[in-house]
């Protein structure tokens, strides 16, 4: 049967970039699922979300087997479905490891887990492939082989055609690579990183020689420090915000805000408030999107969104991406006061800039 498409996709002026080392071309900006879609939004909701995303450029969406429990895949698929998107149009991403059932073998990265949960995901989906399936988390009771096997098997029957990681350390990273280079397996294409303006270390610095050697590249997901880079938490907990809907899960979060390492990061957003407003004509979260973004190693920056408006606001990052000069770059830096250090040289003296490294 022939696919209906009723809504052609325009770009709209959207940026794409690589995915990672792969061919892949990816919106500057995507819409993820994590807490919202399916699990805090669910419905009519979802659809008008999913809609305004699409026309505005946004055709890349990332969900996962664990979000609400498998319903943020449902609802997704759905409003796929409902939409009558064209399926080429788009990039749906999805991850494995935390399975629906509390069974032994239905967590994890054992091939079993991985096998049997891309099917599962596929059907909650009601999409014959995903564009690229994640491994959630690593899993260091499983070998490494076994783990990149299950995922090139994947990929060989057309489920996926690529694989990549989410929240994998530099270490683990390098043995998936060194595992399917050794058995002409599918390699790992990206990396799905917690990364914002209070969160570096890891993006910036872990993966520092994974970028280089592999040119894996990121999806970023909480470029906004889960809305406190937004500065909505300046003065409080605004009713019906992320963290006034999901106290449980952020619960060491909302602690920490009462505490002195949490009111110096409220204090660094206050300051970072000022500058975006009166430098840059934009608002803290056009900043901290626009600011991860003009990362080079940033293939995508996942947004979050509980009201289709949220979207269209966010987009507006795009147009401050161009004017984060270097000197603006500098004074963020002075706000913050947590850039990575270098990787000590011993005394060596720096190398030719314009030489091949």
């Amino acid at each position: 049967m022939a696919e209906v498409v009723k809504v052609e996709y325009d770009p709209k002026g959207m940026p794409f970039r690589l995915l990672g080392s792969s061919g892949l071309r990816v919106p500057v900006f995507s819409l993820g699922g994590w807490l919202t879609l399916g699990g805090t939004v669910v419905g009519d909701p979802v659809k008008e979300i999913i809609k305004v995303a699409y026309e505005n450029g946004i055709n890349m969406f990332d969900t996962a087997e664990a979000y609400a429990k498998g319903k943020s895949e449902i609802e997704m698929g759905r409003v796929i479905k409902e939409l009558g998107l064209r399926r080429t149009d788009l990039i749906v991403t999805t991850k494995i490891y935390w399975g629906l059932r509390s069974g032994p073998n239905d967590l994890g990265l054992s091939r079993k887990h991985i096998i049997e949960g891309t099917k599962e995901c596929l059907e909650r989906l009601q999409l014959s492939y995903v564009d690229v399936i994640f491994a959630h988390r690593p899993d260091s009771t499983v070998p490494m082989e076994e783990i990149v096997r299950a995922f090139s098997w994947v990929i060989d029957q057309g489920w996926a055609f690529y694989w990549a990681t989410s929240e994998w350390s530099a270490r683990d990273i390098e043995e998936a690579y060194s595992v399917a280079e050794r058995y002409n397996l599918h390699k790992p294409i990206a990396e799905q990183c917690q990364h914002n303006m209070f969160h570096r270390e890891r993006p910036e610095k872990e993966y520092a020689p994974i970028y280089k050697k592999y040119k894996i590249g990121t999806t970023v997901w909480s470029a906004l420090a889960s809305g406190l880079l937004t500065g909505k938490y300046n003065n409080g907990i605004p009713e019906g915000s992320r963290f006034d809907t999901n106290k449980d899960f952020f619960k060491n979060t909302l602690q920490s805000l009462t505490q002195e390492e949490g009111l110096a990061k409220i204090e660094k957003v206050k300051k970072l408030t000022a500058l975006a407003e009166n430098k840059l004509g934009c608002s803290p979260t056009h900043l901290a999107l626009a600011w991860v973004a003009k990362n080079p190693n940033t293939s995508t920056v996942i947004l979050g969104a509980s009201k289709p408006e949220q979207v269209v606001d966010n987009l507006k990052a795009l147009e401050v991406i161009p004017k984060l000069t270097d000197e603006i770059i500098e004074e963020i830096e002075a706000i913050l006061g947590n850039k990575p250090e270098a990787t000590p040289t011993f005394g060596r003296s720096a190398l030719d800039k314009f030489g091949r490294l």
